[in-house]
């Protein structure tokens, strides 16, 4: 799963390649092979993080209910969405070539017209 993880991951955040390995293996670590992760296990900043992941479909969140004790217990897993990881792996992406204009700030461009 890996690879395509992090393919998918490069691709859906325009991410470079190690912090899309770095990711990955943080997302990969919590499941420690496991097909599914409950949610009460994991930290708020990871829970924050598969949240996100979850908008983007690339993780799903499984909702389970039963009864104990006469009140209705709710237990959430995490799994991954991999129908959703191959479509974003799969996609091509198209780089913006006029995106170094997007990181110039607006002060240098006012300054450059004001000179002129």
């Amino acid at each position: 799963m890996n690879d395509i993880f992090v393919l998918a991951l490069k691709n859906k955040f325009r991410m470079e390649q190690e912090d899309a390995v770095e990711l990955a293996n943080t997302v990969e670590s919590v499941f420690k092979g496991k097909e599914e992760v409950e949610d009460m296990t994991i930290n708020k900043y990871i829970r924050a993080l598969f949240f996100e992941l979850e908008r983007e479909k690339l993780l799903k969140l499984r909702r389970e209910e039963y009864k104990e004790k006469g009140r209705i217990i709710r237990k959430f897993y995490w799994s991954f969405n991999t129908q959703g990881i191959h479509e974003v792996a799969c996609e091509k992406v198209t780089e913006d070539e006029y995106k170094i204009y997007k990181n110039i700030p607006k002060e240098a461009w006012l300054a450059r017209a004001c000179c002129n």
